[in-house]
């Protein structure tokens, strides 16, 4: 059997993984794996869904290394479950049969894709974090911008005439806007003071 893995960093809204699912399809896989998580992320639940199902003599497809994991330690326990269940890896282009005693060079391959894939994502933090920097020196407030009354919808506004006249708690306030209890606190909050 030929199981692909395909992984986003953000939600469906933000990333559409539909490219690494037709890929690993026409890599063929014949079932297919996938989560929305951080790939430096240890306990995922789909991966390891996964590497319960898998079995000696089955294949594991994946798109790029990055989409398994993006540590080095990780892909090291993974390269070991596969030499040790004798399953066989195909990382994009690169086919790694485990089911035979792997060389030297395949090994260090295997190893030094993950050290790249990790030193990507480093690379992508620090510059995250350097342009947040930049940004805060320059004045810019960073986040979402401030409801105002406004903003909010007018459901909130009907239910906050309940509250003002006592015929609901803020929890009652928050339950009738569909909302959670911090955020009625913060409507409530925002309502009081216009």
């Amino acid at each position: 059997m030929t199981y692909g893995y395909a992984r986003c960093s953000t939600n469906e809204t933000k990333q559409d993984i539909e490219r690494q699912k037709r890929e690993l399809k026409a890599m063929g896989a014949e079932e297919i794996y996938f989560e929305y998580e951080s790939g430096t992320k240890i306990d995922r639940p789909e991966l390891s869904k996964l590497l319960r199902h898998i079995e000696a003599g089955d294949t594991l497809v994946t798109t790029e290394i990055s989409r398994v994991t993006r540590s080095t330690k990780q892909l090291c326990d993974i390269i070991d479950f596969a030499v040790k269940n004798h399953i066989r890896l195909v990382i994009g282009g690169f086919v790694v049969d485990c089911s035979i005693e792997l060389d030297t060079m395949t090994m260090g391959m295997l190893k030094m894709m993950g050290v790249f894939a990790e030193m990507e994502r480093d690379m992508t933090v620090d510059r995250i974090r350097s342009g947040i920097k930049n940004a805060k020196a320059k004045g810019t407030k960073l986040g979402r911008p401030a409801k105002t009354a406004a903003d909010l919808p007018k459901s909130v506004l009907n239910n906050f005439e309940l509250y003002k006249a006592g015929l609901v708690n803020k929890s009652g306030f928050a339950r009738l806007c569909n909302v959670s209890k911090p955020t009625g606190h913060k409507y409530i909050a925002l309502l009081t003071d216009k």
